[in-house]
């Protein structure tokens, strides 16, 4: 199981609720989270085999900035 971090522009909770209809959808995703208490709006995925650039496409064509982060 990997564990990719993103900076997103997520700030409210409605806009958490908005994002929860796309990664619900994918299976790859075992669990995720925000913390946006975080200056950089964080996103934790837990998820096998997939690929950062996908959760920042899939998010991105949904209006939020989305950018991997190096931990």
């Amino acid at each position: 199981m990997d564990v990719l971090v993103f900076a997103t522009s997520v700030r409210q909770k409605r806009q958490v609720s908005r994002v929860q209809n796309l990664l619900t959808k994918v299976p790859a995703i075992a669990q995720w989270n925000f913390d946006l208490e975080d200056c950089d709006n964080i996103l934790r995925v837990e998820a096998r085999d997939l690929s950062p650039r996908y959760i920042e496409s899939l998010l991105q064509k949904a209006g939020i900035h989305c950018q991997e982060l190096s931990y």
